[in-house]
């Protein structure tokens, strides 16, 4: 059954990563497409040397994984099952049978994906909290990431992926499936490993920028996203600007702010806790929760400044 399906590898400079990703597919994919955009590090090289079929992006448009996935998806126009993974990720051995069973078994689902964990979730706070998010909820109507399984005709029939997002294409993709009618299955299954390597801040707030931008180009192309985009409002512009007014008019009203987070940090910490993590690294996790409110508003006021102007954002890159 594991051969029935082909797989499309995304990338950019992933180095020895890419190799796993590549060698992992290779072992149950009947072919291997790997799309590469603009790597500087021999990427396609390496990748010709596994006796991979390699596509590289003209330069000359901008790079998006969407682009990648388009691209890949076009090389193979006979495949009925595409496996898409990320240059970074590692197919887990078991997860194409029980993949491939639920599109079987799952007339109405366009696509499925399962669990994706870190390599290394213990390297640093970024890297836990990666893991956590990559937890998603199980059932039909999921939003998956980047590594998913999916019917091509239910992919071509919508469109395929929109090539003009830099961020927040997969939700997009699953937006439009599920409006023509179609399934996007998270099952209970270990699928890819994922090796973020963020081991500092800098990077893992670029992610949260990212992060950011989607939620603000999915609210203008599909109103979605809107429980997130009102966090980021809240917690990241509309707290702090009333706490800077408060020290200028009354500073009880700064002081309330200051209490509203701290309740909140408080309240994130407990709910950690409950999921058996340390006290220090659930402090950490929910103080870094926090944080990234300020980071997701300033990646939306920046999609919105760039909007007005007429301009697209290059491409936020946190790696």
């Amino acid at each position: 059954m594991e051969r029935e399906f082909d797989a499309v590898v995304i990338g950019r400079n992933e180095g020895a990563r890419l190799l796993r990703a590549l060698s992992a597919a290779q072992a149950v994919a009947r072919r291997v497409i790997y799309v590469d955009s603009g790597s500087k590090d021999g990427s396609p090289d390496a990748a010709r040397g596994l006796g991979v079929t390699v596509l590289e992006l003209d330069p000359s448009r901008p790079f998006t994984a969407a682009r990648g996935r388009n691209a890949g998806l076009a090389a193979l126009p006979d495949a009925e099952f595409v496996q898409f993974i990320d240059g970074d990720c590692v197919l887990d051995p078991d997860w194409a049978a029980r993949a491939l069973a639920h599109l079987h078994e799952t007339p109405r689902a366009g696509l499925v994906f399962g669990r994706q964990f870190e390599a290394a979730p213990d390297a640093s706070i970024y890297n836990w909290m990666t893991d956590w998010e990559w937890n998603k909820p199980l059932g039909p109507d999921t939003f998956c990431a980047g590594c998913l399984m999916v019917r091509t005709d239910v992919l071509r029939g919508i469109g395929g992926y929109n090539e003009g997002l830099i961020a927040g294409e997969d939700d997009d993709m699953c937006l439009r499936m599920q409006a023509a009618g179609w399934q996007t299955w998270c099952i209970e299954a270990r699928m890819t490993e994922h090796d973020a390597r963020l081991l500092s801040l800098a990077p893992w707030w670029r992610r949260s920028l990212r992060a950011g931008h989607s939620y603000a180009e999915l609210g203008v192309l599909h109103g979605a996203a809107a429980g997130q985009r009102r966090r980021a409002l809240i917690w990241g512009i509309g707290l702090p600007v009333l706490a800077l007014a408060g020290l200028v008019l009354w500073w009880p009203v700064a002081l309330g702010v200051v209490a509203l987070y701290s309740a909140s940090i408080a309240r994130q910490w407990r709910r950690f806790r409950s999921q058996d993590l340390g006290a220090k690294r659930a402090l950490q996790a929910a103080s870094l929760l926090m944080l990234s409110k300020f980071a997701e508003a300033a990646g939306m006021a920046s999609y919105w400044l760039a909007r007005t102007r007429g301009q697209r954002r290059r491409l936020i890159e946190y790696k």
